[in-house]
């Protein structure tokens, strides 16, 4: 642990953060306080299990701009973190399993908090976090940067004008490919005790973006997943011999294209490769090793309140990044079709993941030509949703008529389909989303 603030005063008038988790994930957030929003916020404390990558982690916030000598804290000590650094928001960016920890201390240390994106991996801890802030009154706000994409808030814009009528079903097929795919495989991801499996962690983004359209709550779920080609086993189906534990200073590892070699960017290096001697955690193990516990390839078919029917596929191993959606209503028809390009997270420029290669948004009418809607360029990563989603988080963004800003029930309509879908894998049988939690606690249920 490194010295609390002293150079503080209560001229300072800079809303204070405290970031917890400094993986990769974090790295948009505090560079964008370091640099575009150093005027308005200040980063007064960072916390993890790694002293490594706080280090390596205040390197980069100097050179961003930022504060020196952010005052760094072990996990252990966060309530000491909260006490004596005095943040008014915790940013939460640990791995998905430990999010529910985090955020309800701070609620209860009197802080609001941003979490990452999911909020949680299932009902029990979604419950104690929905329970905390109803006893806490804070704040809590989920990074859903998907919403503001400019192709997806076009959607929500005609889905608002009534372009189509009601929507009566939607077909959402999303595909992850080589690349960026086979990285939840390589990391802490591919164990489902971790990240609740891609139904979860990265599926949330979807199911929020449906339950948005539609201004909607999921109601029964029916699922089937199954690893179809990750894993040793599927490798060894497919005739793969040769077999490696880690992409980093393994010769087996040098012809797989699957192989992420830590000392292929300086970043990979000092952050993961340089920190693993405190905890031994391998940001590069083979995607063809044992130990892999989540779906790669994912069905699921959700009804919702308003009736509604979705059918949504996910699929991690394809040769394309990028995803088809088609809305269908009661007066027509919208068709979207986006290509993104490809990264490993964390080790191409946070700002610049999930970059648009391509877009096309089709409006077909009833009974009239179909159209081409034009959407603004899409600028920075994920699609042009990252900039003004911390924009609205950090900066001081106008009356947003797409409620874009996702709160902690928006948060958890996201996570409990995904939750429901795992049920239902396990299971072979549809499960009802209300009974993930205690009676009273599910977001947008009746009076």
């Amino acid at each position: 642990m490194s010295e609390p603030i002293t150079s503080s005063s209560d001229s300072d008038r800079r809303k204070r953060y405290a970031i917890v988790g400094t993986g990769g994930r974090a790295r948009a957030f505090h560079q964008s306080l370091a640099k575009t929003y150093r005027e308005s916020s200040r980063i007064v404390a960072l916390c993890d299990t790694n002293q490594t990558r706080m280090e390596y982690t205040n390197q980069l916030i100097r050179e961003a701009g930022g504060e020196t000598d952010v005052p760094t804290f072990k996990a252990a000590d966060f309530d000491l973190m909260i006490r004596t650094t005095r943040p008014n928001v915790v940013i939460v960016t640990t791995i998905d399993a430990t999010h529910h920890l985090y955020i309800i201390r701070a609620m209860e240390l009197g802080c609001d908090v941003i979490t990452e994106k999911p909020l949680t991996i299932d009902g029990e801890k979604c419950a104690a976090i929905l329970q905390a802030v109803e006893c806490t009154g804070r704040s809590l706000r989920v990074a859903f940067n998907y919403r503001y994409a400019p192709i997806r808030s076009k959607v929500k814009e005609l889905l608002t004008e009534g372009a189509i009528g009601t929507v009566k079903s939607i077909h959402f097929e999303w595909l992850l490919d080589t690349k960026h795919g086979a990285d939840y495989f390589r990391r802490w991801h591919r164990d489902k005790r971790n990240s609740g499996g891609l139904m979860v962690h990265k599926s949330t983004h979807h199911f929020d973006l449906v339950n948005w359209w539609l201004d909607s709550v999921p109601e029964t779920v029916f699922a089937m997943g199954a690893l179809g080609f990750y894993g040793r086993k599927n490798a060894e189906a497919r005739g793969v011999t040769q077999f490696y534990e880690r992409g980093t200073g393994d010769p087996a590892a040098t012809e797989c294209p699957f192989a992420v070699d830590l000392n292929s960017s300086e970043f990979l290096r000092s952050f993961y490769l340089n920190a693993e001697h405190e905890d031994g955690y391998r940001r590069d193990q083979s995607v063809f090793s044992e130990g892999i516990s989540i779906e790669d390839m994912m069905n699921v078919l959700v009804r919702y309140r308003s009736g509604a029917q979705l059918s949504y596929t996910l699929h991690a191993f394809a040769p394309w990044e990028g995803y088809r959606i088609a809305l269908n209503g009661d007066k027509g028809r919208i068709e979207v079709n986006h290509q993104e390009r490809s990264y490993i997270n964390a080790g191409s420029g946070a700002m610049n993941e999930g970059a648009t290669r391509s877009q096309q948004l089709l409006l077909l009418p009833f009974f009239e030509r179909p159209r081409e809607i034009e959407v603004p360029p899409a600028v920075g990563g994920h699609a042009g949703g990252d900039l003004p989603m911390l924009e609205a988080l950090f900066g001081n963004p106008p009356h947003d008529p797409l409620n874009r800003a996702a709160n902690h029930l928006d948060g958890a309509l996201s996570i409990l389909t995904g939750v429901a879908a795992n049920q239902s894998i396990a299971e072979g049988i549809p499960v009802q989303v209300a009974n993930l939690l205690p009676a009273g606690l599910m977001p947008g249920a009746p009076a």
